[in-house]
């Protein structure tokens, strides 16, 4: 096993930090690593936003309801963008149709998460602490308008990192017979046998984490998850329309 692979393994996402700057050498080597990304067909269809001024970060925290996010030391948004490519075609005299399509949608959204996750690993090889920010998507409009984003654009997730002040105990993760299976989808006879070990241990795990606040096991959870969906969230195809992207749900599929 080598360096890389101990620290992946050993992967916590970090909510408290140190009140202690990020040198630009820093955040100029992680940025190299995040441009450096594989990207689908070469398009690098995706863009990040570095979040610095103090009220932008208030305003984030409020959409992601995690107060925390307002006094994080380094916090970049990964974005879809379209809008680039869009703008170098029609600067040759091409105003393609293909520009608002799904396909390119997804492209630039597959970047940005993998270019966040080449950050991530940058960064914890550096040892610093790292939290993705998935809940800038609890209201996706205000993110939008926050960031002044335009057409062909859309946000991913957010990535925060800092120095570490906390040093939470490692999440267990499920088995892996319930997420690798060979050739084709492995369908289980019955999950809750099949997790019911796996929520004895989580419920330990989060006993540890915060022993004040005794939360269900995770079949439970995902229960209440499910209970408490976010409406917003639940309309985010209607959102990324409204960027001018076309969703072309009635479209039948030939071959």
């Amino acid at each position: 096993m080598n360096t890389t692979i101990e620290i992946q393994l050993n992967h916590r996402s970090i909510r408290k930090f140190r009140d202690q700057a990020i040198s630009p050498e820093v955040i100029k080597t992680v940025l190299k690593v995040a441009n450096q990304t594989a990207s689908s067909t070469a398009a690098q269809s995706f863009s990040m936003i570095h979040i610095t001024c103090p009220k932008k970060k208030e305003a984030i925290a409020e959409i992601c309801k995690q107060p925390y996010v307002a006094t994080m030391p380094e916090l970049f948004i990964f974005i879809v963008d379209v809008y680039r490519n869009a703008r170098i075609a029609m600067e040759q005299g091409y105003d393609l149709p293909a520009k608002k399509d799904m396909d390119r949608f997804f492209q630039g959204f597959t970047d940005g998460c993998i270019a966040a996750q080449n950050m991530v690993t940058a960064l914890e090889s550096m040892n610093f602490g790292t939290v993705y920010l998935g809940s800038i998507l609890n209201n996706a409009e205000e993110m939008i308008k926050l960031l002044d984003l335009p057409e062909l654009t859309f946000p991913i997730v957010g990535l925060g990192f800092g120095y570490p002040a906390e040093k939470p105990a490692l999440k267990p993760r499920m088995d892996l017979k319930l997420k690798v299976f060979e050739n084709s989808y492995q369908c289980q006879e019955n999950y809750l046998e099949a997790i019911k070990d796996y929520d004895a241990v989580m419920n330990t795990y989060y006993d540890l984490r915060d022993e004040s606040k005794a939360l269900p096991a995770f079949s439970q959870q995902i229960v209440q998850r499910l209970q408490n969906a976010n409406p917003l969230r639940a309309a985010l195809l209607q959102v990324i329309q409204k960027q001018g992207f076309d969703l072309n749900v009635n479209a039948s599929v030939t071959q």
